[in-house]
């Protein structure tokens, strides 16, 4: 049975530096966008009009970056609240969080490592299913690049798949996690590829890193995706079907061309994988 999907085929993150394009008519080819919503809840003016006229005319998702789902701290629920009526009022089709934590008693600019330990999972499970709860609606979690390990006690495939299952969420599949994940902390990517729950992916993202050493890798969102890495996403379609993957691209934005380049690659890897045909990348 063909897997549905509230998302299909080739999408791109939306960044204000791209707004102007898009709102005047770029990038139709783009399946579907992703927005970051705490930089654009409660916003009206020109760029509140701006997104309005983009979310009734594309499907979009939002990946969440402050929920900090890891934390000691009790979740932000009056937060979760105006979250919800922002993804209503846009008919967002998925909010995404990541598998980390950002903060205690204050913000970090970081996304910080939850420990591998069942204990962390169950909790971190908890938190997930209040989400849901508030938010009256299935979110997707995301595996992320660390550069520790505190406390591990579990490989973080394990400790993924414990949060997944204990908290029935979905997955936000990260491809460029693993491969930074796999360089800085010397595993096998395509038996991490091999033990994802699959049936829960919602999405994928794939994005381009830093190489600051041999085995040092930095996910910075700010370069071209690596051939190693779309080939990751190739074996990832090859073990489970073409499912939504979007380009993820922070710093150092080149100009929209550059980047509907990178969106028409995941469209052709996706389309040749369904079609049985050698791939080819660049």
């Amino acid at each position: 049975m063909k897997r549905h999907y509230t998302v299909e085929g080739a999408g791109l993150g939306l960044r204000r530096e791209l707004l102007e394009s898009l709102v005047g008519g770029a990038g139709t080819d783009i399946d579907f966008y992703e927005l970051v919503p705490e930089n654009w809840i409660n916003f009206g003016g020109q760029l509140g009009k701006q997104l309005r006229s983009l979310t009734e005319r594309f499907p979009f998702v939002s990946h969440g970056l402050s929920l900090s789902i890891g934390s000691p701290a009790p979740l932000d629920e009056a937060f979760l609240q105006d979250l919800k009526k922002f993804l209503d009022a846009h008919q967002i089709r998925k909010y995404t969080e990541h598998l980390s934590y950002c903060s205690d008693e204050g913000h970090l600019y970081d996304l910080m490592p939850i420990p591998f330990t069942l204990e962390a999972a169950e909790y971190v499970a908890g938190r997930i299913c209040r989400v849901q709860e508030i938010l009256e609606r299935r979110i997707a979690i995301e595996n992320v690049s660390y550069y520790a390990a505190p406390g591990k006690e579990l490989e973080e495939i394990e400790f993924l798949n414990a949060v997944v299952e204990q908290a029935d969420c979905e997955l936000l599949l990260d491809i460029n996690n693993i491969y930074v994940n796999s360089v800085n902390h010397g595993y096998d990517p395509s038996a991490f590829l091999a033990a994802i729950p699959a049936d829960r992916v919602a999405y994928a993202h794939i994005a381009g890193h830093y190489v600051e050493a041999e085995d040092l890798i930095v996910d910075s969102h700010g370069a071209e995706v690596i051939d190693p890495v779309w080939g990751l996403l190739e074996q990832a379609y090859q073990l489970y079907g073409t499912f939504p993957t979007l380009l993820e691209r922070d710093f150092n934005i080149p100009p929209l061309p550059d980047l509907l380049d990178e969106v028409r690659t995941i469209r052709s890897i996706q389309r040749k994988t369904r079609e049985g045909q050698d791939v080819s990348y660049g």
